[in-house]
């Protein structure tokens, strides 16, 4: 089984490419995010073609999130329980389902623009209702229950996850309230931390870099190596034991308008 995360940065910009890479890389499950359409333009038409069923929650150009299954998609959930508001507005940007007996949610989280910012606030407080809900769904659930928490965190857990940590010296996606957020969604239950896995930077197994997820399309980014490992796999023991490797699709990030970000692939035994 090969479960899939990836921020698309728009599904109507991308749809070609992601077609393509569906037909090629074959994963089980998807979990998309960034789509920025709304549900008149989600593609499900095509993407049944390709034999996966799909639900999205999405209403414009920001945005956006999926799940594409071709293992089943029930229990549903659009939405992130206790989600907090932007701008007096619920956004887009958590939709949950159980895929082939595992419950996945795909999370878009929030940039958080500038440390200080209303929207760092709100990114800390999205994080929060991610921790809440998670600790709530893995305990009815059971210890027993394959459980992963996937997608665009715009959160760099370590040091080594941002290409030149002094470029980014009182920058959001490092600071210790952001890690301190996702540290607790891990740890929500002590017991049976969620596990952050760590993927290989590529499909190459020998392949020693340093796993980044997301390139800025400005400046080279790519070809120069400033990337930034921000697109995680939250899974719990149940769910880690079955994980036979964890990679980052670079080839996806290469081409003719790519998105910025490489989709990370579980393949599960």
């Amino acid at each position: 089984m090969r479960i899939a995360t990836w921020n698309v940065n728009s599904v109507k910009a991308r749809l070609p490419r992601l077609l393509s890479w569906l037909a090629d890389r074959q994963p089980d499950v998807l979990l998309v995010q960034e789509t920025k359409v709304p549900e008149q333009g989600w593609p499900a038409g095509p993407l049944a073609e390709l034999g996966y069923d799909s639900v999205h929650l999405g209403s414009g150009r920001w945005n956006g999130v999926g799940i594409l299954s071709r293992v089943g998609l029930a229990d549903v959930t659009y939405g992130l329980p206790g989600q907090p508001d932007f701008d007096d507005a619920a956004e887009d940007r958590a939709v949950g389902a159980t895929c082939g007996g595992i419950r996945l949610w795909s999370l878009y989280v929030p940039n958080g623009r500038q440390v200080g910012h209303l929207h760092f606030d709100y990114k800390l407080r999205f994080l929060d209702a991610v921790r809440a809900q998670a600790a709530a769904e893995r305990a009815a659930l059971g210890a027993d229950a394959p459980y992963g928490l996937l997608g665009d965190f715009n959160v760099a857990p370590l040091d080594a996850d941002v290409w030149d940590i002094a470029a980014f010296d009182g920058a959001t996606h490092v600071s210790a309230p952001e890690r301190a957020a996702l540290t607790a969604i891990r740890e929500a239950d002590p017991d049976a931390p969620l596990l952050d896995l760590m993927p290989r930077a590529s499909a190459d197994p020998a392949d020693r870099r340093h796993p980044y997820t997301f390139w800025e399309m400005r400046m080279l980014g790519f070809q120069k190596g400033r990337g930034m490992r921000i697109d995680l796999a939250l899974v719990n023991e149940p769910l880690a034991r079955s994980v036979r490797s964890a990679w980052v699709d670079r080839d996806a990030r290469r081409g003719e308008g790519p998105s910025d970000h490489a989709p990370l692939v579980l393949d599960l035994e």
